[in-house]
């Protein structure tokens, strides 16, 4: 069976995230990644994380059983809402593989797992033992990986971490962090023809929108040499009821993307020094706690690691050179735990997520080999 089957057989596979609309879970692609393993007579061990919802980890011995590699792909997806093609249909058009998740992240999934077997078929296996994670819930909250990492945590032979997500075949070493937050405001009702009687809630987080814009404007004093400066979004507003009501209650979503040296606790901090330093009348404010928060990536960029990597690239004449990407994965967990972390993989952000979701095939083949090879050449 080629990668690009594998790939079609696990696009065909629903397993969007059951947070999401038309949510199933990812049960089947699990129980299709173990079968793949068994039939190569590779040991594989699941792992618990939530009822239903296990990790997937396959496990090819090395020369050095002391130490390994992790290979991790999250084997959930978005939803398919919005799409505008079969998204459990797989299909090549134009060299492209079509489909709910073939992009995000089941091309760099397909390619790992052949990455594993081509190893296993060679006469010299790898320098250490090589792990596949096959994780759970990454476009929800990332429960999976934190599952995988707390069973590593007292394991200092892991050498090294590949996590796919569509980077074009670019080796990624750092990426934003992340937190999510809600502001409210609360003021009083009052008939609108009266609003000298009411506390207007909408207005007072006007004033904080109008401050937190200010305020963004700042963030573009910071920069990363690869990942620019911090980011912020207010992304949502909700607040009244009628027209004819002075609104008592207001709130807004923020998405606030961190660098590298920055924490959530301190961007909370932050957000709350500066809402208290703000004129709001009666109204009060509320910082509700965290939505989602995420810690950023960064990966020595001269660690054994990379430089494996580097070389794997030079040698298929790719460009070598680390890169930094905005968007948040499962790599940072590892980094957390002092594991150096690399993202990669075959295809482009812009189509994760996307109506018409699309992987390159070559990007797929190519990705497998670079797996293969990386694995191979990464030691001491």
């Amino acid at each position: 069976m080629s990668v690009l089957e594998t790939l079609a057989d696990l696009i065909r596979i629903p397993s969007v995230n059951p947070n999401y609309d038309q949510g199933t879970n990812e049960a089947v692609v699990c129980d299709y990644v173990e079968s793949f393993f068994c039939d190569w007579g590779i040991e594989t061990v699941r792992q618990p994380v939530l009822p239903s919802r296990d990790n997937l980890i396959a496990k090819l011995p090395g020369r050095d059983s002391n130490r390994c590699i992790v290979l991790e792909a999250h084997m959930d997806t978005v939803s398919t809402v919005g799409m505008t093609i079969e998204p459990f249909e797989p299909t090549i058009r134009n060299g492209r593989m079509h489909g709910r998740g073939a992009c995000d992240t089941k091309a760099g999934l397909a390619a790992m797992m052949h990455a594993i077997v081509q190893l296993k078929r060679q006469a010299s296996p790898p320098p250490w033992d090589i792990w596949l994670a096959a994780t759970v819930d990454e476009e929800f909250s990332y429960r999976g990986v934190v599952e995988l990492c707390s069973s590593l945590k007292a394991d200092a032979a892991v050498v090294a971490a590949v996590v796919a997500e569509p980077t074009e075949l670019r080796m990624v070493t750092a990426s934003k962090g992340l937190v999510r937050f809600k502001v409210e405001t609360l003021g009083r009702s009052a008939h609108s023809a009266k609003p000298h009687l009411g506390i207007n809630a909408i207005e007072a987080m006007g004033r904080i929108i109008a401050a937190l814009e200010t305020d963004h404007r700042q963030l573009h004093q910071q920069k990363h040499p690869l990942l620019g400066p911090p980011t912020c979004n207010v992304g949502v507003i909700r607040g009244g009821v009628q027209i004819n009501l002075v609104p008592s209650n207001c709130e807004i979503e923020v998405d606030r993307r961190l660098l590298p040296g920055e924490t959530p606790d301190d961007v909370l901090q932050h957000y709350q020094a500066l809402i208290e330093s703000l004129n709001l009348g009666q109204a009060e404010t509320v910082i509700h706690p965290p939505l989602l928060t995420d810690i950023p990536l960064e990966t020595e960029t001269n660690s054994p690691p990379v430089k494996a990597m580097q070389s794997v690239l030079q040698k298929l004449n790719l460009d070598p050179e680390p890169m930094g990407v905005p968007f948040c994965s499962d790599a940072s967990k590892f980094g957390q735990i002092g594991i150096p972390a690399m993202i990669f993989g075959p295809g482009s952000i812009d189509q994760a997520h996307s109506a018409e979701e699309w992987v390159p095939c070559d990007q797929v083949r190519t990705a497998t080999e670079i797996i293969a090879q990386f694995c191979q050449t990464c030691s001491d």
